[in-house]
């Protein structure tokens, strides 16, 4: 993986954890080792993660809450103040083992702490794994929206086990494979296809299928994010769907929605908003719909008024002045920005998308 930093090394499969002390120990010396993790991810993974990482009880492991709404600049300030009280120096890493919130959050103190020590992703769901340990993007919410305080901070080493999926609650690893279906929109068709084929046996976490999707989504996302790695263009396509969630998640105070359940009904919203475009084709739009449904039910679209998504959009990172700007898909396996899309047919994509969408999953006795 290509970065600004220089190149670093995504390992991913089936025992990676096994080769972390390893590949760490390949990244040099360093003078103290800091765990950033939540509560509930150590008590899952933690005596896995120090078993491969070869590391002692010594070597400090600093928790926080890691659901969406504890996503702010309190918790920042909580870790930093923590490394600080065990000595994390200059020439100290920092493993961020977790899932996007983890990763975000760990990855915006390592950036910041000291003016950037070392950091090292050991990404523990299915999201993470697949795309936001990719990238070094970093970042907190503040109440006017999401992500919109941060940092590019590319790790030193990204580390993707499945094995770490195995206590993944099922709901938080359905929400994962909407970043999946994603970068097959955006990137790949005959992705998309498979997904079809396979999405049974996935959503069943059969080994097989899980050893083949994710190393490539690891690299369809580390292809684009080599091309663009700070956003200024073609980067961009990552965030298909991203601007209706990120308005959902912050008119909701991030409580009702995991991120990957957002990134579902955004894809949906995005695909209505490229046919009233005339962009995508309805044939797309169906399949789009029909595999994202495929997830399972989705927390219900909140009882809020167009005008206020419509402002939380206009807040998101993405927009120009206040112009909204969308990734939109003209067919599947391609996507690009479109920044002259009508308020007007935002509103009836709004309108409509909740509608339609009850309808269909109703009409199916529930959604498929």
């Amino acid at each position: 993986m290509q970065s600004s930093a220089g190149p670093y090394s995504v390992v991913a499969g089936a025992g990676a954890i096994g080769y972390a002390a390893r590949e760490i120990a390949a990244l040099g010396r360093f003078s103290s080792v800091h765990i950033v993790s939540s509560p509930k991810v150590w008590r899952a993974v933690g005596k896995d993660v120090q078993r491969g990482l070869r590391l002692s009880n010594r070597n400090a492991v600093h928790l926080f809450n890691d659901v969406e709404s504890a996503k702010h600049l309190g918790s920042v300030e909580h870790i930093a103040r923590s490394l600080c009280r065990a000595g994390a120096d200059r020439k100290s890493l920092i493993i961020a083992v977790g899932g996007g919130v983890v990763g975000d959050v760990a990855g915006f103190v390592a950036a910041s702490y000291l003016r950037g020590v070392a950091l090292v992703h050991m990404p523990t769901t299915l999201v993470a794994q697949v795309d936001s340990s990719i990238g070094g993007k970093t970042g907190v919410n503040l109440p006017e929206g999401k992500n919109l305080v941060g940092a590019f901070y590319p790790p030193r080493l990204v580390i993707a086990d499945p094995e770490l999926l195995r206590t993944l609650p099922d709901r938080e690893f359905r929400g994962g494979l909407a970043e999946v279906i994603k970068h097959a929109v955006i990137a790949d068709a005959s992705k998309f296809a498979l997904l079809e084929k396979d999405m049974d046996k996935i959503l069943l976490r059969d080994r097989d299928a899980l050893r083949s999707l994710i190393p490539r989504n690891i690299q369809i996302k580390a292809r684009v994010v080599s091309r663009d790695e700070r956003e200024s263009g073609l980067r961009e396509i990552l965030n298909f769907g991203h601007t209706f969630a990120h308005a959902l998640e912050s008119v909701t105070h991030y409580r009702r929605y995991q991120h990957g359940e957002a990134v579902a009904w955004g894809m949906m919203a995005a695909a209505f908003l490229g046919h009233e475009l005339r962009l995508t084709p309805a044939d797309d739009v169906s399949r789009i719909i029909s595999l994202v449904h495929r997830l399972g039910p989705l927390p219900p679209w909140p009882n809020i008024s167009n005008s206020a998504l419509l402002n939380a959009m206009r807040s998101d990172k993405k927009s120009r002045s206040g112009i909204l700007r969308f990734v939109l898909s003209p067919r599947i396996g391609h996507a690009r920005t479109y920044d002259k899309v009508p308020v007007r047919a935002v509103e009836r994509v709004l309108h409509f998308t909740p509608r339609l969408i009850t309808a269909a999953s109703d009409g199916h006795g529930k959604s498929q």
